[in-house]
């Protein structure tokens, strides 16, 4: 897609009268050739985890990478990303080669990739583009579509600067005559107005989530959230733990919408939600739009950690880190937490025992043996019957409305007769035993 091309599919992208056009590179270019390029200062170790992950990214957007270039430097060139020398020489090689696109491993201010289009006579995208594609793909939902494109939205709207240099000011003709409006401005407007009616229907569609929600959190039941790297096993843990049946496969951000299910056991029941997964700084933009269906994670009584137990250390680490940054940003990082290792059917014996030294609280699972399931299952009950009152009244042998009360809404009853009434025990939750107090009391 030559620049031109790409420009009209920009101007395009957010007419109402073409909802469609966000259909990302999977769509519309299956099977890309891209090239990778990076301007890094980390260690080798990182460098090969974020180059690792761009790649898979672009997989799943639909790109090969077929050749990568990185530069070490303390700093991306604030002008051309990386520095002219290497610049020029990507150039040969793009003239030479014709990949389909270029890759930014980093983000891209609006004039970098600009001046990098220029240079390079090809479509380039960055990090965050590639995310936002991939969301694209994945959405299902019309809530998910709709947060989608409002990111997307919100991402062009700093990007059009610049665009339209080539084309003089609207204007002209009888009744015409002035200044007018240039391109640049108009397209501003045009996506300005967008946003606000993809907003209101987000406002919308949200209402019932909220309705939904708000009966979820006037309810005594214990609400757990699965959260965590993308590709860590969320959903796959949430269809063995509940028998749901959210859609897994071997791709990054395969699951966008908010999906919650319970299980019960001896009588205690938790609500489980899985929600989209974490990356390491995840687009703004997205944690934006998608504040409606994270709120499932900020308003739990606890947050599952998942993780990938047969990462390496300092990749493990190092993603823990990112979905700790996301959880702060959303408001969530005061809840209480639980660490789960994932996938620990990849281990060997001393590579699980060396993992338990290591994270002695956590729990090792894995979602395709059903390994530490039972366990996992017992510690999320463990945090439901920890959120319940011990009740214990002495109820007059004429009040059976009250020891029915109790029997509706308690766990763990038991009853022992007294002369003048009956002393009753039982476990339940804090809003339900005031109700009951307060039913003994009224007479």
């Amino acid at each position: 897609m030559g620049r031109e091309l790409q420009r009209t599919y920009r101007g395009r992208a957010w007419r109402e009268e073409d909802p469609e056009d966000h259909r990302g590179l999977h769509e519309q270019h299956r099977d890309e050739r891209a090239v990778l390029i990076a301007s890094l200062n980390c260690s080798p170790v990182e460098e090969t985890d974020r180059l690792t992950e761009m790649g898979d990214l672009l997989d799943t957007a639909g790109a090969t990478v077929v050749h990568r270039v990185v530069q070490h430097r303390d700093r991306p060139d604030p002008r051309l990303y990386l520095g002219r020398g290497r610049l020029d020489e990507l150039a040969e090689w793009v003239k030479e080669n014709k990949p389909d696109l270029v890759a930014c491993e980093g983000d891209l201010s609006a004039g970098q990739q600009r001046h990098l289009e220029d240079k390079l006579k090809t479509r380039v995208v960055d990090r965050t583009g590639v995310i936002l594609d991939i969301f694209a793909l994945h959405a299902r939902s019309a809530e998910g579509k709709l947060q989608v494109e409002l990111a997307q939205m919100e991402y062009s709207y700093s990007r059009q600067e610049g665009l339209w240099q080539h084309l003089e000011r609207l204007g002209g003709g009888v009744g015409t005559r002035g200044p007018g409006e240039s391109q640049l401005e108009s397209d501003r407007r045009m996506i300005r107005s967008r946003m606000g009616v993809l907003r209101k229907r987000i406002d919308e569609v949200s209402k019932s989530r909220d309705t939904m929600r708000e009966e979820r959190l006037a309810s005594a039941t214990t609400r757990v959230a699965l959260a965590g790297y993308t590709n860590a096993g969320k959903s796959s843990l949430m269809n063995a733990l509940t028998g749901a049946h959210v859609d897994v496969n071997d791709a990054l951000f395969e699951t966008l919408d908010a999906t919650t299910r319970a299980f019960s056991k001896d009588g205690m029941k938790v609500l489980v939600s899985d929600t989209v997964g974490f990356i390491r700084h995840l687009p703004h933009q997205l944690v934006e739009s998608f504040r409606s269906t994270l709120d499932e994670v900020r308003d739990a009584h606890l947050i599952v950690h998942v993780a990938d137990a047969s990462e390496d250390d300092e990749g493990r680490a190092a993603r823990a880190s990112a979905v700790e940054e996301v959880l702060d940003e959303i408001g969530a990082g005061e809840v209480s937490r639980l660490l789960v290792l994932n996938k620990v059917d990849l281990l060997d014996e001393d590579e699980r025992d060396a993992l338990a030294r290591r994270y002695p609280q956590a729990v090792m699972t894995s979602a395709v043996t059903g390994e530490g399931l039972d366990d996992l299952r017992d510690r999320l009950l463990t945090t439901a019957r920890a959120r319940w009152e011990r009740l214990e009244l002495a109820v007059p042998y004429s009040r059976g409305d009250v020891i029915s009360a109790v029997y509706a809404h308690g766990r763990d009853v038991v009853q022992d007769a007294g002369p003048d009434g009956t002393v009753i025990r039982a476990l339940m939750p804090p809003a339900d035993a005031a109700r009951v107090r307060a039913l003994l009391e009224r007479g």
